[in-house]
């Protein structure tokens, strides 16, 4: 499978894929640096749409961050094998399955309206929409390691410290990554809903 780290599109320059970037180059920060982070939470346009879609981005870094912290613990030797099972697996599911769902969203409906309404940051949404190929390829991993994870528990103790290791590499990884697209896409949208109003979203 191609890997869209390494073949962007052609609109999308190297440095701005997602392992690469450190955040927006300037003509994709127009609307952030009039409305900076600090006020968000009291600016009027902040609506209930757009707080519950932080929540879910919220959501999505603690969880990813709760998973990698008890692959670590198993790994230690801290948490029992039955215990970690029991807590880990529904989540790591649930993790996979609500970060596919909501990028599905944000490609077919959010991105294109968003586009529409602001044409200038249009670019944005190219490399938006680039990093969404490069999470699935991660969590496509990150359900590899989870199946090998799985299997370990059922079988002999040895097996269990390699497949924990294998997991915790691919959740911090993972984890990098997805920190970066969420606070690059925080920061590319809130500022055009602050601007222009919920209804950029037909809230």
């Amino acid at each position: 499978m191609t890997d869209p780290q390494e073949n962007p599109p052609g609109n999308i320059p190297p440095d701005l894929t997602l392992d690469h970037r450190t955040g927006w180059p300037s003509d994709l920060r127009l609307l952030v640096e009039r409305y900076p982070r600090e006020v968000w939470p009291t600016h009027p346009n902040l609506g209930e749409l757009s707080k519950f879609w932080l929540g879910r981005h919220d959501m999505f870094r603690e969880l990813n961050g709760a998973l990698l912290q008890a692959s670590d613990h198993l790994k230690e030797g801290t948490v029992p094998a039955e215990e970690f099972r029991a807590w880990f697996l529904p989540r790591i599911r649930f993790f996979l399955q609500q970060l596919n769902g909501h990028h599905m969203i944000e490609d077919h409906e959010y991105f294109p309206l968003l586009t529409q309404t602001e044409p200038l940051l249009s670019r944005g949404f190219d490399i938006l929409e680039n990093d969404h190929e490069m999470i699935h390829e991660g969590l496509l991993s990150l359900q590899d390691a989870g199946n090998g994870l799985a299997q370990a528990l059922a079988g002999p103790a040895d097996r269990v410290g390699f497949a924990a290791n294998t997991m915790s590499n691919s959740l911090s990884g993972f984890l990098k990554s997805l920190n970066r697209h969420l606070d690059d896409e925080e920061d590319l949208i809130i500022p055009i809903l602050l601007d222009r109003g919920e209804m950029a979203l037909g809230g």
